[in-house]
């Protein structure tokens, strides 16, 4: 309510946030007026008219009916100016301490900033007196090194002319010394020859003396051994008994010298046949000694283990398989009554399990296995039949019976008459065909090849069975892939120790499809497709099998063989066109299935065109699909070989044919009027076809 006063009249506020500047000091003494030196009063400006209008006010306000509450106004208006005085004065603080805080922090950032530029002076500071000290060391070590070339200069040159000393020390000392040599020689060779010349006479007579003794003591030697000798010889001569004795004496010397050696070659042969293995032998289930050493629980488990069965493991056409399955329970009886095995041969393409099957026919029978191939034969040269007659001496020493397996016997079993052969390899041929010339109780025979018609005819002779495993058809195919698949994929990924699986697929649906997609590939392609299947899983990066890796490894299988039995046809038709043979097929053993591309169709239809003989029932003998086929347009001149079987009874069987050879000209060739096969069915037929041959000139008959 100052302002009912007149108090702070026309003095403003001071705006907030800035500090109330003080009162003006009292002025020192005035510089007029009435009132001379004399100090004013404090009351000298005293101003009445406000309180005289504060009189009114109040005056007023008692005769108003509203003083109570205009005083009550006042009042709150005076306790809001108040209040509102010391907000100003707060915020005059705040701004205050604000004021200290930003000069604080102003302090701060230039201490940071001093202390910063402080250490960037030290820091320099200390750089280029590392860079001085560095500097300084540089120089220190550059004087030291010359200072060290200065002195190693030196003591090179002191070297230097210290061995130019020596050296021509030693070279002046060598010159005296050799100057004293030749005076001493010179003088030693006058006073020898002088000595000499005075001496002449009374070294002539030592050396006569010399040489008369010498010879006397030769003739006094020559006639001392002549009467040793002759006395001893006269005393042996004279005396029977001695010269009987020292007779018996070297002939038993002689005769034990013989027989020693002798009986050492046969010890050796011996031992070799019964403990060692022959060279021409790959692989064998006979075990050695030194087998037995190495491996003892393998050998034991071997020797306790059960006969298995023929064709565990073999995946066959029923009508083979069957066929097999006799020859297998045959060949075991023989063994158990100590018969006379049969010998076998085997036939057909690459990779339809001859060699498995020959395994397990030896192992079902109780028979130990032996393993060649005949290309080992051929270059051994002079040492093949010494080698051939190792094999069979070795089969016959043993006891449960050998399975002599001769893989692509064609290889050195060829023709004499027609085939070029050296003679190191005709006279092998003549040491095995000698071995085999009867059948025998030690060991059994199994020839396989895949061209059987390059074998000499006296081969054939010693075949007792013939059989032909064909490529396998549908059931097989899908057998053999459900195998490799189980066998490559299913038991690795379930076993849980490789790092193989598989995705989520019909197994079996996609093992159908494949099987129906690899028409015409052996088992060992199929096979070698699981492995392949194994071999995709462990280079992807998580390990899992696919469906569309699976169908990209069939793919590329399926391409491979196609071009494989491209370049097949193609060399067939190229080696039948340049020997005039319209047979191509009969060059490689066995009949070749068609491809779908459209190459492989030319190829085929090229062939097909070369041979148009056609069997009894107008089926061509190239078009044959069934399991077991052979075309039958074989030369006259060509072994007995399995041809298509003929239908007996439902079933499709392994026939025999027959060339029955004319007599034409003193060569005794067959006729090709005459020639004819003779399809033999079986002994439950009974009956025979005859085919039509194709001469060698392609002419039908």
């Amino acid at each position: 309510m100052s302002w009912l006063f007149g108090l702070n009249k026309g003095q403003a506020d001071p705006p907030p946030g800035l500090p109330v500047p003080p009162p003006p000091p009292p002025p020192a003494g005035g510089s007029g007026g009435s009132t001379g030196d004399k100090p004013k009063d404090k009351w000298s400006n005293f101003d009445p008219t406000g309180l005289e209008r504060a009189a009114q006010a109040a005056r007023e306000l008692d005769k108003s009916r509203h003083a109570k509450e205009a005083l009550d106004l006042a009042r709150m208006q005076e306790q809001s100016v108040q209040m509102e005085h010391q907000s100003k004065i707060k915020e005059y603080e705040a701004a205050l301490e604000q004021l200290k805080g930003d000069q604080i922090r102003i302090q701060g950032e230039e201490r940071r900033k001093t202390l910063t530029e402080e250490t960037k002076q030290h820091q320099a500071r200390a750089k280029y007196q590392d860079q001085l000290a560095r500097q300084r060391y540089d120089d220190q070590l550059r004087q030291q090194q010359a200072l060290n070339e200065e002195n190693l200069r030196k003591q090179e040159e002191s070297v230097m002319k210290q061995e130019a000393m020596r050296k021509a020390t030693i070279e002046h000392e060598m010159e005296l010394r050799h100057k004293n040599e030749l005076l001493r020689v010179e003088a030693e060779a006058k006073a020898r020859g002088r000595v000499e010349r005075e001496n002449a006479d009374i070294i002539r007579e030592q050396i006569r003396l010399k040489a008369a003794e010498h010879r006397q003591t030769v003739l006094e030697t020559i006639r001392t051994a002549g009467a040793v000798f002759g006395e001893g010889f006269r005393a042996f001569v004279s005396d029977w008994d001695k010269v009987t004795a020292t007779v018996a004496g070297l002939t038993l010397l002689a005769v034990g010298v013989y027989s020693a050696r002798n009986a050492t070659a046969v010890a050796g042969r011996y031992i070799e046949a019964r403990l060692g293995k022959p060279s021409l032998v790959r692989e064998t289930s006979r075990f050695t000694v030194a087998e037995a050493i190495k491996h003892p629980v393998q050998i034991a488990k071997r020797l306790t283990s059960k006969p298995q069965d023929a064709l565990e493991g073999v995946v066959l056409s029923p009508s083979l398989e069957e066929r097999v399955r006799d020859i297998a329970i045959a060949t075991r009886n023989t063994r158990q009554n100590r018969g006379l095995y049969r010998n076998i041969l085997m036939y057909g393409p690459p990779g339809t399990g001859k060699t498995l099957f020959a395994k397990k026919l030896a192992m079902h029978s109780g028979m130990d296995y032996a393993i060649m191939t005949g290309g080992d034969v051929a270059p051994m040269g002079r040492d093949g039949v010494t080698a051939m007659h190792k094999v069979f001496d070795w089969a016959n020493t043993n006891r449960r019976g050998l399975l002599l397996f001769v893989d692509e016997a064609d290889a050195f079993l060829r023709k004499r008459s027609t085939e070029k052969i050296s003679e190191d390899l005709r006279a092998t041929l003549n040491a095995f065909l000698y071995r085999t010339g009867e059948q025998s109780n030690k060991f059994m025979l199994v020839l396989a090849s895949n061209q059987p018609e390059q074998f000499d005819w006296a081969i054939n002779d010693r075949i007792d069975e013939i059989v032909n495993f064909a490529l396998p058809g549908l059931e097989e195919r899908e057998r053999l892939v459900r195998l490799y698949f189980d066998r490559y994929v299913l038991e690795p990924a379930t076993g849980g120790r490789q790092r193989l699986k598989l995705a989520q697929f019909d197994y079996g649906q996609k093992c159908s499809e494949i099987a129906r997609r690899a028409e015409g590939m052996s088992g060992r392609e199929i096979s070698k497709l699981g492995v392949a299947w194994q071999a995709a899983a462990y280079s992807s990066e998580d390990g899992v099998l696919t469906e569309a890796m699976i169908d990209a490894r069939v793919e590329d299988a399926i391409r491979q063989h196609l071009q494989k039995m491209d370049w097949l046809h193609k060399e067939a038709v190229v080696t039948a066109a340049q020997e005039g043979d319209g047979d191509s097929s009969r060059k490689m053993g066995f009949a070749l299935p068609k491809a779908d591309t459209p190459l492989a169709q030319e190829v085929i239809q090229l062939a097909e065109d070369a041979a148009p003989v056609t069997q009894e029932g107008g089926t061509h003998a190239t078009q044959g699909k069934m399991e077991g086929t052979m075309p039958v347009n074989v030369a006259p001149d060509s072994i007995p070989l399995p041809v298509e079987g003929a239908e007996s009874g439902g079933s499709k069987e392994a026939v025999l044919v027959e060339v029955e050879e004319g007599k034409n000209g003193a060569g005794g060739t067959p006729s090709q009027q005459d020639a004819s096969l003779s399809v033999d069915s079986g002994a439950e037929s009974g009956s025979k076809t005859e085919v039509p041959v194709l001469p060698k000139d392609g002419t039908p008959v």
